[in-house]
């Protein structure tokens, strides 16, 4: 298995923290994918994923509505993706995505947490070359379908690594191949479970059980800020 295999097994069990915190972060985003490309997910191929993801943690139908209609509310805030990096105790590379309408809060927020718990926070590009962007697509594996056959077809379409997973098919590519594997999957009528786009440290760094939990501090209070969507890391 490659890097990919191991980094979804590293963070297979590391989930949100709690219900609210994932709705939040699945309803702007899906707000985000309405107002940028329609509300009607079957003309809108990545709010119809989003969806898909909404599904798969059992977010409520209401909700997933609820975000969509407020895309077009004249009074909606408008939201932003926006990066940033820094630098953790022990020299841990972090990249935070948010979804914000504030980027004064959010960044003041993120730097107040960094200062407390130690650290700095950096320039949103300063850790790119530490990190390989990927997409990834968890699809229900078909019957009888051969893994090996599968794989040889995806290559044409950006595919670098896919593995069985619990009866569950998962793809990693470059996150540019995104638009080609998503209409693979849809055309050739595999169910996409979810979809993801992850950042995976090139390298990873070895800390002791007491650094880790210096770094561990940190990343609990920015995971709990309600802007942050996704943070990566770089240690072991």
């Amino acid at each position: 298995m490659g890097r990919a295999f191991e980094y979804r097994k590293a963070r297979k069990f590391k989930r949100w923290g709690n219900m609210a915190r994932t709705f939040t972060r699945l309803g702007k985003e899906i707000t985000m994918a309405a107002k940028a490309g329609g509300g009607d997910p079957s003309a809108n191929a990545k709010l119809r994923l989003l969806i898909q993801n909404a599904r798969s943690e059992n977010m409520p139908k209401e909700n997933v509505e609820r975000a969509i209609k407020r895309a077009f509310e004249k009074d909606t805030s408008d939201y932003k993706e926006i990066v940033y990096a820094g630098t953790a105790p022990h020299g841990i590379a972090l990249v935070i995505e948010t979804a914000t309408d504030n980027n004064q809060r959010t960044v003041a927020n993120i730097r107040s947490y960094f200062n407390k718990l130690g650290g700095t926070l950096g320039n949103s590009n300063m850790h790119d070359f530490l990190f390989d962007r990927k997409c990834s697509f968890v699809v229900a594996k078909k019957e009888g379908l051969d893994l090996e056959e599968l794989e040889l077809e995806l290559i044409d379409y950006g595919c670098e690594e896919i593995f069985e997973d619990e009866n569950e098919v998962v793809v990693y590519a470059d996150f540019q191949s995104f638009g080609p594997l998503q209409k693979y999957f849809e055309e050739n009528d595999f169910e996409i479970k979810s979809f993801k786009f992850e950042r995976i440290p090139n390298n990873l760094k070895h800390l002791t059980d007491a650094e880790k939990e210096d770094v561990e501090k940190l990343l609990e209070k920015i995971e709990e800020d309600e802007d942050v969507t996704n943070v990566f890391h770089n240690m072991e």
